[in-house]
């Protein structure tokens, strides 16, 4: 708003909330609520204490408070529009739902969810990391969401996927191009241990079904979040940062997908890796008696 005012003199409105990226709707809008609370200004200092003093009030009580504590009679419609205008806090006691009954089991277990704390060495193909990261694309205007399945020893994306949101359909994707590159390779799956957070999508019946039950894969959860899960976040990190570029002019989904496709080719064939004597996690492989595709 302040922009606005500075510059529509010079360089005209239309212009102005054109380089702003403010429709004329907002402009008049936040106008008419400027000159609202401009009107009201001495009621925000008492509004701000009883929304401190009483968070969970609602306007009517409010009102009621005014009226009662600071001898103010004034419509509780006016104080409704003004508490949306100022943003003032109203908290509400959220009840939160109770945990799942596999939560419930997790948090019976409790350290033993982490797997790989029990492992006195890791070998090739026998632990892959995961998790989702944000994509931004379109010039920071839209987002789409990656879950790369990365290998602890050869550092190979076995599989990966992209949606629009993390969810488990996204996540389902990436597992079954897993398994079809691991059983590619020879690797049964039940020797296959799959390492995340304790997201949503992770504790949910539809990833443990498949993973766990039907695929017998074992499943462990890291129990700090990103602390115990750092090999994925340095993954996340650096990917992310070699494609930023890339992914800034892209426009639609379908372009996003292409990108990452290109872009884990590069990281699986072609891309060094200092932890594997600078040289690429298929050349790694086939060093180590594996046919990578």
């Amino acid at each position: 708003m302040v922009l606005v005012d500075q510059m529509a003199a010079k360089h005209g409105l239309n212009k102005t909330l054109a380089a702003l990226g403010v429709s004329k709707g907002t402009w008049h809008y936040r106008r008419g609520m400027l000159s609202y609370t401009e009107k009201y200004a001495t009621l925000r200092s008492p509004l701000l204490e009883i929304a401190r003093r009483h968070p969970h009030y609602g306007y009517r009580k409010v009102t009621a408070e005014l009226q009662d504590a600071y001898s103010i009679a004034i419509n509780s419609k006016v104080v409704r529009r003004l508490q949306k205008a100022w943003e003032l806090p109203l908290l509400r006691v959220v009840r939160h739902p109770k945990p799942s009954a596999i939560r419930r089991v997790l948090r019976q277990l409790g350290d033993r969810i982490n797997l790989l704390s029990t492992l006195p060495s890791i070998g090739i193909l026998q632990v892959l990391y995961t998790d989702f990261t944000e994509l931004v694309y379109d010039r920071q205007c839209q987002k789409a969401y990656l879950m790369p399945l990365v290998d602890h020893t050869s550092k190979l994306v076995v599989g990966w996927a992209v949606g629009r949101s993390d969810n488990s359909a996204v996540a389902l994707n990436a597992w079954r191009r897993a398994k079809d590159n691991l059983r590619y390779l020879g690797i049964a799956l039940s020797k296959v241990i799959v390492h995340h957070d304790q997201d949503s999508v992770y504790t949910g019946h539809e990833w443990l079904r498949q993973v766990r039950v039907l695929d017998q894969a074992r499943v462990s959860y890291a129990l700090n979040g990103a602390g115990d899960n750092p090999e994925m976040e340095s993954f996340n990190g650096h990917f992310k940062a070699e494609c930023a570029s890339i992914l800034w002019e892209q426009k639609d989904l379908l372009s996003v997908i292409r990108v990452v496709q290109t872009r884990v080719t590069y990281y699986n064939d072609i891309r060094r890796h200092a932890s594997l004597g600078n040289i690429a996690p298929a050349v790694f492989l086939r060093k180590h008696g594996f046919k990578p595709r």
